[in-house]
């Protein structure tokens, strides 16, 4: 592990001068917007979003410091090779899923965590651990929109995770989190694992959001970061009728028209792509499905035949 005393070797492996260090992290509120993003509930999500000049130096921290610190393989959000499909398919087939959600999560981080975790003194002189903490804390909480975050949380996250997974094996319970969901499944009473969670949660200052817990026994639907977990990885009917819809709707009025009956705001390109992105998601629980195999070839002749009728 590389040891960060001097200002000069954290400037020459960020390949950040100092001056833009110390001015971004002295002029925070510039650097930063915020944005509304709608929640399935139909509430909204409000982000704070570093602007581009903020965003690069963050993703250097990222690409450069935080990479390198420790991170629990239970932990299968934010990390290369990792996602949906690995945090649902260890449930797969199971006789319950019991699922954990940790209420306000990226706000309920104090800057003392973030310097204590991501910053630690072991590797950072001081003065270049308040720097760095500055550089990806803004106002009181941990910003979700900044490139430097995610990872952050998994480093913030690993001993909870070691101590959750320990105990999980012990007792043949299998144990994944993906951000602020903890999913465990197998033979076991849901309110003891509760019992054990809530406490060691608490201790880091975070709190369970009880309105979304939920045990699924192997009789109802249990799904998994949106994968169907009860015998084979599915996808939910209601995203696959969705997805179905649209594209048809797509191909029988034309792509623009659907969008002005739907009032979808944007490019027609854009939408294309967002609707090419569903499907690959699809095609990736879903491998070979011909409905969606077919969606995807025309949506990639639909997207080609947009970019060539906008050129000039």
């Amino acid at each position: 592990m590389i040891v960060y005393r001097e200002l000069s070797s954290l400037v020459r492996d960020l390949g950040v001068e100092a001056k833009t260090l110390y001015a971004l992290s002295n002029s925070l509120e510039k650097h930063y917007h915020q944005v509304k993003i709608p929640k399935r509930d139909g509430g909204y999500r409000q982000l704070s979003v570093p602007d581009e000049q903020l965003k690069r130096v963050q993703r250097q921290i990222d690409r450069v410091l935080l990479a390198r610190m420790p991170v629990s393989p239970y932990a299968t959000a934010y990390r290369c090779g990792c996602g949906i499909g690995r945090n649902a398919l260890p449930h797969l087939g199971q006789p319950g899923v019991l699922k954990l959600d940790i209420r306000h999560f990226f706000d309920s981080i104090p800057y003392t965590a973030v310097k204590e975790r991501a910053f630690p003194g072991t590797i950072y002189g001081e003065p270049l651990r308040v720097l760095l903490t500055m550089l990806c804390y803004y106002r009181d909480s941990l910003p979700q929109g900044a490139p430097s975050s995610p990872a952050i949380t998994n480093i913030i996250m690993a001993k909870f995770d070691a101590r959750v997974g320990q105990w999980c094996a012990q007792r043949e319970i299998r144990y994944t989190r993906y951000c602020d969901d903890m999913t465990f499944s197998g033979s076991f009473d849901p309110q003891e694992v509760v019992a054990f969670v809530r406490p060691l949660l608490r201790e880091m200052g975070f709190f369970l959001n009880e309105k979304k817990t939920r045990f699924l026994p192997a009789g109802r639907r249990q799904v998994v970061t949106g994968i169907v977990v009860n015998e084979k990885p599915g996808l939910p009917a209601e995203y696959l009728r969705r997805l179905r819809q649209e594209v048809y709707f797509c191909q029988k009025y034309g792509t623009a028209d659907h969008m002005a009956r739907c009032g979808i705001q944007g490019p027609a390109s854009g939408y294309l792509r967002r609707l090419l992105g569903r499907v690959n998601y699809g095609l990736q629980i879903l491998p070979g499905k011909k409905e969606l195999l077919e969606a995807r070839a025309w949506l990639m002749k639909e997207m080609a035949r947009e970019q060539e009728g906008d050129r000039p």
